[in-house]
């Protein structure tokens, strides 16, 4: 399921640290994505709750999203970086995980374990020290 809330999206530029030079000085290139899911229009009542329990460590004590990059040395591709995390974060939190049906092991794969066992002791006891009272 695609869903793209960037224009739910609200953000907020900073002076960045890292790479460019006297241009991190001067130029606020990081970029901060505040997203407010109980506010989306996109999103459904039960795509909030979700989001909402399942991001609850993510996210603010008021309920905000917030994500932030500072990778790239331009505003323009951090902003990218922010909508694609963002966007990211919610397709893999809304998707439903496939259950898991539970199987029994063959008859095969349990002889082939049990032969692996028996190999492994007679190597083992192969090992140990000969006791000539008991031969």
């Amino acid at each position: 399921m695609k869903i793209d809330i960037s224009r739910e999206i609200v953000f907020r530029t900073a002076r960045s640290g890292g790479k460019g030079g006297q241009n991190v000085n001067k130029v606020e290139t990081m970029v901060e994505g505040i997203f407010d899911p109980e506010k989306s229009s996109i999103l459904s009542v039960d795509q909030k709750e979700i989001i909402q329990e399942k991001l609850k460590n993510k996210m603010t004590n008021t309920g905000l999203l917030i994500v932030k990059s500072q990778r790239e040395r331009s505003q323009l591709a951090n902003k990218g970086d922010v909508i694609e995390k963002i966007n990211r974060l919610i397709e893999q939190t809304l998707k439903k995980k496939k259950m898991r049906i539970a199987t029994a092991p063959s008859k095969g794969s349990k002889e082939k374990r049990i032969q692996g066992k028996k190999i492994k002791s007679q190597t083992k006891s192969g090992r140990r020290k000969v006791d000539y009272n008991d031969i």
